[in-house]
C-alpha cells in the first residue's frame, strides 16, 4: 500500500523524494540483515522449534531482499522508478514520470501477462526472474557471508 507524501513537507521535493521511495526498500535491507543476524540464536532455542525459526528467519531474509530488489526497479510507480525520476536529468526524469499512469499494467503484464505468453509459445521469457532473481542471490550469498557462519 502506498505511503501518503505531503510534499509540502519537503525542503527540497525532488531530492527528498529520494530518500522517502529509498525509505521503503531500505527498510526491507534492515529487516534482511536482522533476521540473518537472528539465526546465531537459534542454537539457543529448544530443540522442537529450532528448525521452525530457522527457515522462517531464512524466508524473512529471502522475502525482505526479493521486495528490495522488486521494488527498486526503476519503473513507476514502484521505488526505483521514484528514485530514478529524481536522480535523472529533467529530460529523461519526464518521461519516465509519465509513465506512473501506466506503470501498474507495465508491471502486471511483465509479471503475468509476458511470461504466461511465453510459456504459450515455449520461450522462457520470465522478465522478473531475470531482473530479481541475480540481485537477490548476490545479495543473499553477501550477506549471509557478512553474518557469519550460522551454526
Amino acid at each position: 500500500k502506498p505511503v501518503p507524501v505531503y510534499f509540502e513537507n519537503l525542503r527540497n521535493p525532488k531530492r527528498d523524494m529520494v530518500w522517502v521511495a529509498a525509505a521503503g526498500p531500505g527498510i526491507n535491507l534492515v529487516l534482511a540483515i536482522l533476521s540473518a543476524a537472528l539465526l546465531h540464536i537459534v542454537p539457543l532455542l529448544p530443540t522442537d522449534v529450532e528448525a521452525w525459526v530457522a527457515r522462517n528467519l531464512i524466508n524473512s531474509v529471502v522475502i525482505n531482499l526479493v521486495l528490495a530488489v522488486f521494488n527498486m526497479l526503476p519503473l513507476p510507480p514502484l521505488d526505483g522508478g521514484r528514485v530514478a525520476v529524481g536522480l535523472l536529468p529533467s529530460a529523461l526524469a519526464r518521461p519516465l514520470a509519465r509513465l506512473e499512469r501506466i506503470g501498474l499494467l507495465i508491471v502486471i503484464l511483465v509479471l503475468f501477462v509476458v511470461p504466461w505468453a511465453g510459456r504459450e509459445i515455449g520461450l522462457d521469457i520470465d522478465i522478473l526472474n531475470w531482473l530479481v532473481r541475480g540481485p537477490v542471490e548476490f545479495l543473499y550469498r553477501t550477506l549471509m557471508s557478512v553474518v557469519g557462519p550460522v551454526p
